[in-house]
């Protein structure tokens, strides 16, 4: 006997407008798709239970997920979006710790839980490319036939009355006022870089993944959810999010790459992005920019390491033979950036999940460097505070199996009244100091622009 959710199709509307109903709910998740890469955008509020960890639990918080989603599943219903009710959160970057052998990690960063999950019974899909909506619910955790449709029925219902107190359209969002500061300064940026350089060529590692934080303060009383549709506006990305976590605690991300999607044919897919140049307003000079970027051996050898790395963890729990690389090194143009991205597929073996496929490949290689666990290594020493969300994974599990997330990238953090950005970048033995500040500073001014708009922070 199938068990197929049930959905409930409603006239289309933009899901931005729709989520204002939402943006204040505690564990509201919207997954936001502007650029339309990623097609389709969910919102989600009311989770029927939140699982979270923080950075100083020492138990192994992967298998909590793995119960929560053991006790119920669905099919996949394919006349609609991929995502039919399931999970949505955030893996913070340290979830690693219980995944390989690694240090400690710092004990200074943000306070956001490592590890926080939703467990949603009732979602809204948009299709931004056909203009179609839906409420979708599972009846979750109910399992006998009937009363699971009967609730299904009345949470979806209840839901889109919701939905249909939408205003008609958004005023454009307050203009906010604050100052930056760096973490660490230029020179100390520099030396962690040379010393990365220095440890490739001893031999010690191919590349390290480098980064950096910016920090302001919110300005008074502006909004989570006003922030975000400035990040909306500066960074429009395939795989945006507005995720709540807490008291006074949200991610917002505009990333422009994809992790892992696993669809209901369990066929795995990976888009690594390495490699990175700057958009100008001049055409000739973006049109210069992406051909650099096309034609750079370092750029091209940054990609290829990753590559490789993702080929490895992906044959972990891929059928024998199936991870292929169907492009390499595809230039693709983002609001802010050109980036070089690759494709890695798979066939996921039949006794994975969604949760083994995570954790074989997590943190994602882009992020790390390669080899991994020595990059990581090499990360938890030259960087002062831990990662917290930031190079983590956002996205949704379904109770149908299949999966997809991001890499949280070219993302804000708000921990009660502090902001967080952070950006950085791939350093090989070739890689020249100077360049690699530069190159964070560019992949960060999308963010830094969200709260200081006229650029008077001195970084």
């Amino acid at each position: 006997m199938t068990r197929l959710p049930v959905a409930i199709e409603f006239p289309y509307c933009d899901p931005l407008v729709a989520f204002t109903l939402f943006a204040d709910d505690p564990y509201s998740a919207f997954l936001d798709s502007p650029e339309k890469k990623g097609r389709f955008a969910y919102i989600a509020t009311s989770p029927i239970a939140t699982i979270s960890a923080s950075h100083t639990a020492s138990e192994n918080s992967w298998p909590r997920l793995e119960a929560a989603l053991a006790d119920f599943a669905l099919d996949t219903d394919h006349t609609l979006p991929p995502f039919q009710t399931g999970m949505i959160g955030c893996f913070g970057y340290g979830l690693g710790r219980h995944l390989e052998r690694l240090p400690a990690p710092r004990q200074g960063g943000d306070r956001l839980p490592e590890l926080t999950f939703g467990l949603y019974d009732v979602i809204a899909a948009f299709d931004t490319v056909e203009k179609r909506a839906w409420v979708i619910s599972s009846g979750y955790p109910e399992t006998q036939a009937k009363s699971r449709r009967v609730i299904a029925e009345h949470r979806a219902r209840k839901l889109l009355d919701r939905i249909a107190l939408a205003p008609a359209a958004l005023s454009p969002p307050p203009v906010p006022d604050a100052l930056w500061r760096p973490e660490v300064s230029r020179a100390d940026y520099e030396a962690k870089a040379k010393r990365i350089i220095d440890y490739v060529r001893a031999g010690d590692i191919f590349q390290v993944n480098l980064t950096q934080r910016f920090l302001c303060t919110k300005p008074g009383n502006l909004k989570p959810f006003d922030v975000y549709r400035r990040l909306r506006q500066e960074s429009p990305a395939p795989y945006a999010a507005y995720l709540a976590c807490g008291k006074d605690q949200f991610v917002l991300s505009a990333s422009p790459e994809q992790f892992l999607c696993l669809d209901a044919e369990r066929t795995v897919h990976t888009q690594p992005i390495k490699g990175s140049r700057p958009r100008s307003t001049s055409p000739l000079e973006d049109q210069t920019f992406a051909e650099e970027l096309q034609n750079s051996p370092k750029d091209y050898a940054e990609n290829l390491m990753i590559v490789d790395l993702l080929r490895n963890d992906l044959s972990r729990v891929c059928k024998i033979g199936s991870v292929e690389v169907p492009s390499l090194c595809q230039l693709e143009s983002f609001a802010n950036m050109h980036h070089l991205v690759s494709t890695v597929t798979g066939k996921l073996k039949a006794d994975e999940s969604a949760l083994s496929l995570l954790q074989a490949c997590f943190p994602g290689g882009s992020v790390t460097g390669a080899p991994k666990i020595r990059a990581m290594e090499i990360i938890n020493e030259l960087e002062p505070v831990r990662r917290g969300p930031y190079c983590g994974a956002i996205g949704w599990i379904g109770f149908n199996g299949a999966m997809e997330t991001s890499i949280v990238i070219r993302t804000l953090v708000i921990d009660s009244d502090k902001v967080i950005a952070q950006a950085g970048g791939g350093i090989i033995a070739d890689s020249d100091e100077a360049q690699e500040y530069e190159e964070s500073l560019s992949k960060a001014a999308a963010l830094l622009r969200c709260l200081d708009p006229d650029g008077r922070s001195e970084l």
